[in-house]
């Protein structure tokens, strides 16, 4: 019996979350010492801001603030502690359990090779200011956050679709946007290029790579084997699946050969 029909309208508004979900271990979190580098780092951003969470994690610093501060705690850390490098920014999905997206942004102190992790918490519809004045690394690192997650960015110098072409619908790397594409990015190619009247006509857009069609349009797919242009859809059907060319050179003679350890190499 074939499960009932569940349409699948808007089906990137529909976020959901439950146990059956696998979610990976937690790297341990250590506190922040009392002394030395990380020390001061945080000392000097708690002066001007709220720190809501700090701690040490794979030997680096991470740092939770507000976002409104984002501008600023960074420009402390760049200009009074010299973390001059921002080698990292985007934003993880986490519209299912909170509702929002936690942006974060990888900065580096050339000087003494340590990192800091800065991190804040922005509803769906809520906007970060750019840090694109400090980091010029950040300008693309924005549009791409704003491109592929929606994340809103304010008084960013240019922030336009970075590798979705500029009408599209959606935003592909939230979790809630579906594997495949949805209807529009079904059916983008065919209504760009000839128009929505040829719906009809060509059909929507096969979107999974791993699909092989026997009526494409040329008939070269086969499971197992390839066939001459515009063969039959039936033609050579049954054929095995062969790995070389009959009386062709060996490509392997068996698998289960023990492996050997060289003392040296030749």
């Amino acid at each position: 019996m074939m499960r009932p029909y569940t349409p699948k309208d808007n089906v990137q508004a529909k976020a959901y979350y439950t146990d059956r979900f696998w979610v990976a271990p937690r790297v341990p979190e250590e506190p922040v010492p009392e002394e030395g580098v990380y020390a001061e780092d945080l000392a000097a951003v708690k002066a001007k801001h709220e720190v809501l969470k700090a701690y040490i994690q794979r030997d680096q610093l991470v740092i939770y603030i507000n976002p409104q501060d984002n501008l600023d705690v960074l420009r402390i850390l760049k200009e009074e502690r010299w973390y001059e490098m921002l080698s990292e920014m985007s934003a993880v999905d986490f519209l299912a359990e909170r509702g929002g997206f936690e942006v974060f942004y990888q900065i580096l102190n050339l000087n003494t090779a340590k990192r800091i992790r800065v991190k804040c918490f922005v509803d769906e519809n809520q906007a970060v200011e750019s840090v694109n004045p400090l980091y010029r690394s950040a300008d693309w690192a924005e549009r791409e956050m704003w491109d592929l997650m929606g994340v809103k960015v304010n008084n960013h110098p240019y922030l336009k679709r970075l590798i979705m072409p500029d009408d599209w619908e959606g935003h592909p790397l939230r979790k809630t946007y579906p594997l495949e594409g949805d209807e529009f990015a079904q059916w983008y190619e065919v209504d760009k290029i000839f128009g929505k009247e040829a719906r009809d006509i060509i059909g929507p857009e096969n979107r999974d790579p791993a699909r092989i069609d026997r009526y494409d349009t040329e008939r070269f797919a086969r499971l197992g084997h390839e066939v001459p242009k515009g063969a039959p859809v039936d033609e050579g059907a049954a054929a095995p699946v062969q790995y070389q060319e009959e009386e062709g050179v060996f490509l392997i003679e068996k698998f289960n050969k023990a492996p050997k350890v060289l003392d040296k190499r030749k």
